[in-house]
C-alpha cells in the first residue's frame, strides 16, 4: 500500500508532500502554544490586573518547565499570581508556608514504620505535586532550602537511598520579600541558579488599582478561577516549544551575551551554562507564544534580563543585593553585544 503511494506522481513529489505536511504540522503546534498561552493569560488577568507582561513571562517559564522566583515587597500579589496560575490548570497543586521550623522531610517525605503492615512505608511530602507554591522561601533554614535542589534540577527525590520520580509537569513557584532581612536566610547562588526566572510584580498603575478595589469589594476573585487547560495540553505545549528552531546565528548571539557577563570586570560570578540553556529555552517559548516556529534576536533581548539577572553576581554585592544592578548591567551588555542581522 505504501509502495503504491510512492509510485504516484513524478519523482520527488512524495518528498515535497512530506515537507509541506511537516511545515503545516509544525505551524499547527506553534499556533496551539499561542492559543494555550492566550487562554491562560486571559484567565489569570481576571485576578491579576494590569500585569500582562509578568503573566506572559510566568507562562513562558511554565512552557519551558522552569521554576519561578517572584520577588517583591509585601502585598503586590505574588502569592495571588502563583495561585491563579495553579488554579488555571487541571492538575494537582499545593502550597507550603516556609518558616524557620519547617523540616526537609515535610517537603521530600519520610519513611515511617507501619505497625499494621510490619514494614516501613514511604509517605510523600509536599513536593509530590504538579505545582508547588513556596511562600516566603527565604524564611526556611538552609537545610530545608537545600531539600529543593534535587527536585528542581532533576525532577526526582531521594529519601533513604531510594529515588522517586516526580509527576510531570512539575513547577516550583517561590516568593520572597527582599526588604525584610530579620529572620530570613538568603538563597545561596546554587539555588538561585536553579530558578528559571526571577520576576518582580511591582506596584499597579492607578487605573488597575481602582479596578482591583472594585473586584475585591465582595470576594477574592482567585477563589473563582477555573481550569482552562489540561495537564496533557501543557505537556504537549512544552514538547512543541522544544521544536522551535534556533539558528546558528542566534545560538552564537546567546553564547556571546553569556560570555560578556563572564568577562566583565564588574562581575564576580557570570552566567553558568545552565543559564545559557535557560535563555535559549525562554527564547523558543517567546517565539512559540507569538505563533512563530523560529527564534529572532529580539526574542533573546526581550527575555534575557529576567532569565540571566539573578545569575549575575556583581563584585561587592551579595546574590540578593545585586538584583537591580545586575539587570542594569545586562541591559548595557545587550546594547554592546552585536545582534545578528538578516542578510
Amino acid at each position: 500500500m505504501h509502495k503504491k503511494e510512492l509510485d504516484k506522481g513524478p519523482p520527488g513529489e512524495y518528498n515535497v508532500r512530506c515537507l509541506i505536511n511537516h511545515k503545516e504540522e509544525t505551524s499547527h503546534m506553534e499556533q496551539s502554544v499561542s492559543v494555550l498561552a492566550r487562554k491562560l493569560t486571559e484567565n489569570i488577568s481576571k485576578v491579576i490586573i494590569g500585569k500582562d507582561d509578568v503573566i506572559r513571562k510566568v507562562i513562558i517559564s511554565l512552557l519551558c518547565g522552569g521554576h519561578i522566583l517572584l520577588e517583591d515587597i509585601p502585598g503586590t500579589g505574588k502569592t495571588t499570581m502563583a495561585k491563579a496560575l495553579a488554579r488555571s490548570m487541571d492538575c494537582r497543586w499545593g502550597r507550603v508556608q516556609f518558616t524557620p521550623d519547617l523540616l526537609p522531610s515535610e517537603l521530600t517525605g519520610i519513611n515511617y514504620y507501619n505497625q499494621k503492615e510490619s514494614a516501613f512505608v514511604f509517605k510523600p511530602g509536599a513536593i509530590f505535586t504538579n505545582i508547588l507554591l513556596g511562600d516566603e522561601i527565604n524564611r526556611a533554614t538552609p537545610r530545608t532550602q537545600s531539600s529543593l535542589l534535587e527536585c528542581m534540577e532533576e525532577h526526582q527525590v531521594s529519601v533513604d537511598g531510594v529515588t522517586y520520580r516526580l509527576e510531570q509537569p512539575f513547577l516550583v513557584i517561590a516568593t520572597q520579600n527582599p526588604i525584610e532581612i530579620q529572620g530570613t536566610f538568603p538563597l545561596p547562588e546554587a539555588q538561585l541558579d536553579r530558578f528559571f526566572m526571577r520576576l518582580s510584580m511591582g506596584y499597579p498603575d492607578p487605573d488597575s488599582e481602582r479596578q482591583m478595589l472594585q473586584n475585591l469589594r465582595e470576594a477574592h476573585p482567585v477563589e473563582s478561577v477555573q481550569p482552562v487547560v489540561t495537564t496533557d495540553e501543557i505537556l504537549a505545549a512544552q514538547e512543541a516549544v522544544r521544536e522551535v528552531k534556533v539558528s546558528a546565528a542566534v545560538s552564537g548571539y546567546i553564547v556571546s551575551l553569556v560570555n560578556a557577563t563572564r568577562q566583565s570586570d564588574k562581575v564576580r560570578l557570570g552566567v553558568s551554562p545552565r543559564g545559557s540553556l535557560a535563555l535559549m529555552r525562554a527564547s523558543q517559548a517567546m517565539a512559540a507564544v507569538q505563533g512563530r516556529d523560529y527564534v529572532l534576536p529580539d526574542d533573546v533581548k526581550a527575555i534575557a534580563p529576567d532569565v540571566l539577572g539573578h545569575r549575575v553576581i556583581l563584585k561587592g554585592f551579595s546574590a540578593t543585593q545585586s538584583s537591580d544592578a545586575s539587570r542594569r548591567l545586562l541591559e548595557t551588555l545587550l546594547n554592546q553585544v552585536p545582534a545578528p542581522v538578516e542578510n
